[in-house]
């Protein structure tokens, strides 16, 4: 049966703004494949794969794809770099278009489409397939950026930390509290940190864990993670992509399947047919301007925090990070942090990876084994650059000439500080 077409262009649009995201290029892929749409299917395999060769989920499509166009030396060949890694994939029996459609979830299961779901316990009670973990970090391992730390103390933990002194002031934990930057900049990372800080189970929901080829599903999916989390409270729950998501419906006008995601978000959020006490939601989203406003209205994400690149400080902890247990002699690290302003922390992680190619290079020349030095890194300089640049370009506009409600104020003084306003 095909995917709903307001569906499938959500998704489209969605990669269109973040072409990187291996998860949302596989939902899409997996929904093609399904509706019999084979070679846009494989397209998206395969572009997932020209990143990652081992993605097991990817060659598994892959295979399923090359079987349903005909292609059963292609299949083959995926399915031998399954069994390589130690997987296998069964073949498709029929092309989408000669199968039955696929049996509708059960209304009374909440199953849909993913992995199986398991049934434990008592009663109806239903384990989904995400995963509720309980962090092991605080922002203590958040090098740097002190400024995010501290509106997060203010906002958020001093509150929930203090019920005494909330209870004085008359403060409410009502609401919640949206992350929002550039790419890369670990607004996820201090998701977690922040449910290790406060000693909270952590549920992280993506876009691929929300939309559904079914009509109606998506909303159900909703409903469920956020009973998910109220079991679990004290919870974060964090939505990233929040964007995606929590689009703006006046841009939805012919998405009316979007639409219904959108309110059943914002019902769910109001806690209109349960209590969220315990639940703390925080959301993430590289684009802020296209949420719908009615998110960041009173009791919902009334609380905006911008995560910018980050400082010199968190760029060594970073750098040091992702060389930790590499033969490193000689590298003086607080020069290339110097060196690096406006690099996010996934550019970071990508000029030591370019770097420890670079040292890797040399060994296989030489026959031994030379350790990462400075000459790396400078190479590892000439081949990276930061790719935040064009996110501040698009920001710049709207921080000018869309900021009347005053909610990029943080955004515009740190543009100020680094001249790109």
């Amino acid at each position: 049966m095909p995917a709903d077409p307001s569906l499938l262009s959500a998704l489209v649009e969605a990669l269109k703004k973040d072409p990187q995201s291996t998860p949302l290029r596989l939902h899409l892929a997996n929904l093609l494949l399904e509706s019999g749409a084979e070679a846009a299917a494989m397209e998206h395999f395969a572009a997932v794969l020209a990143r990652e060769p081992a993605n097991l989920e990817a060659l598994d499509g892959a295979a399923r794809a090359a079987d349903a166009l005909g292609d059963a030396t292609r299949a083959l060949g995926y399915r031998q770099l399954l069994q390589a890694l130690g997987h296998e994939s069964k073949p498709t029996p029929v092309t989408p278009s000669t199968a039955s459609p696929p049996a509708r979830p059960d209304a009374g299961s909440g199953a849909g489409e993913g992995p199986e779901r398991v049934r434990v316990g008592a009663g109806d009670e239903v384990t989904p397939w995400w995963e509720v973990e309980t962090p092991d970090l605080t922002l203590k391992d958040v090098g740097g950026m002190e400024h995010v730390k501290h509106r997060l103390h203010v906002a958020f933990l001093g509150p929930m930390r203090n019920p005494e002194l909330r209870k004085a002031y008359g403060k409410s934990l009502r609401g919640g509290l949206l992350l929002y930057g550039p790419p890369g900049c670990g607004k996820t990372f201090i998701a977690r940190a922040t449910a290790g800080e406060l000693g909270a189970r952590f549920l992280g929901i993506g876009l691929s864990d929300v939309l559904d080829m079914w009509l109606g599903q998506s909303e159900r999916r909703l409903h469920e993670i956020f009973e998910h989390a109220r079991r679990n409270a004290p919870c974060v729950l964090f939505f990233d992509e929040l964007d995606a998501i929590g689009q703006k419906r006046v841009q939805l006008q012919h998405h009316g399947s979007m639409r219904n995601v959108v309110n059943q978000l914002l019902q769910e959020l109001d806690g209109v047919d349960a209590n969220n006490e315990g639940v703390f939601v925080l959301g993430a989203t590289n684009h802020p301007w296209d949420v719908d406003a009615a998110f960041l209205r009173p009791g919902r994400f009334d609380r905006i925090l911008v995560v910018v690149p980050p400082d010199e400080p968190a760029r060594l902890a970073i750098l040091q990070h992702h060389l930790k247990g590499r033969p490193v002699e000689g590298v003086e690290l607080r020069a290339i942090a110097a060196r690096t302003d406006g690099f996010s922390g996934a550019d970071l992680a990508h000029l030591c990876e370019t770097a420890t190619e670079n040292a890797m290079e040399e060994s296989m020349q030489m026959g031994t084994v030379r350790p990462i030095a400075t000459v790396n890194f400078q190479e590892a300089l000439r081949q990276v650059r930061p790719s935040t640049r064009p996110w501040f370009e698009t920001a710049r506009n709207f921080v000018l000439f869309a900021n009347q409600s005053g909610a990029y104020d943080d955004l515009m003084a740190y543009m100020k500080t680094k001249k790109l306003l």
